[in-house]
């Protein structure tokens, strides 16, 4: 089962700190959700998580390897992180398809299947560019998931979905999660983490400062381990 712990995380950017003591154990089959307000270090915890920036103390270890010193990125990763970026004068599919010829991992078949998963057509010709926001969602769900990867990090995963979507979306996620993946997402929307999440982490001034569990049910001294 997919372990990802991370140890005494500290960031900071100039003169300004962001995170502080970072403490938290996630394993798979499992969806933790990640909340606070705005500027509050969510999608800096997701960057370093990612291998994107590296923390200025602590470690993160994905699968038993030190992210930084045994791995640059978490192996089997799929993310979102902050607005989806695409080839504005390609289809969906061409987009996945280039994306898909970086690790050689998944098949045109897979990527069609995947498409279909997240309500995209991928015989569709029309071009990114032409996209809503909510099919540009779709699609950066198609490609987070594609290579069926173990750890799939998730920042505002529902943005531009309208009621529809979301519920299929929300499904697709639970499905993942009984297929044993690790699912960490950051929401502002409550319901979204009621749903998904069985256990849910708030980071306020810096630190990870408690957690609680599907039901409600809190849990104290989340930032020591």
């Amino acid at each position: 089962m997919y372990h990802l712990s991370i140890k005494h995380v500290y960031k900071k950017f100039k003169n300004e700190d962001v995170l502080e003591d970072v403490n938290l154990e996630f394993s798979g089959g499992h969806i933790y959700g990640i909340t606070g307000k705005n500027g509050t270090g969510k999608s800096v915890l997701f960057k370093i998580i990612c291998g994107f920036i590296r923390a200025d103390a602590g470690e993160v270890v994905a699968d038993g390897k030190v992210i930084g010193r045994d791995a640059d990125f978490p192996e089997s990763l799929g993310a979102i992180i902050e607005a989806p970026g695409f080839l504005p004068y390609q289809s969906g599919m061409k987009n996945l398809e280039y994306l898909a010829g970086i690790k050689k991992i998944a098949t045109r078949d897979t990527i069609r299947e995947t498409m279909k998963r997240v309500g995209l057509d991928p015989q569709s010709k029309k071009w990114t560019s032409r996209y809503s926001l909510g099919m540009k969602q779709r699609l950066a769900i198609a490609q987070a998931i594609m290579e069926n990867p173990d750890l799939i990090i998730l920042d505002e995963p529902m943005n531009g979905l309208d009621e529809e979507g979301t519920a299929e979306i929300r499904k697709l996620f639970l499905e993942l999660k009984e297929k044993g993946k690790l699912i960490i997402v950051a929401s502002h929307n409550r319901e979204d983490i009621s749903v998904l999440c069985d256990e849910v982490y708030e980071i306020k001034a810096k630190k990870v400062c408690g957690t609680s569990d599907r039901s409600g049910n809190s849990k104290q001294n989340a930032d020591v381990q």
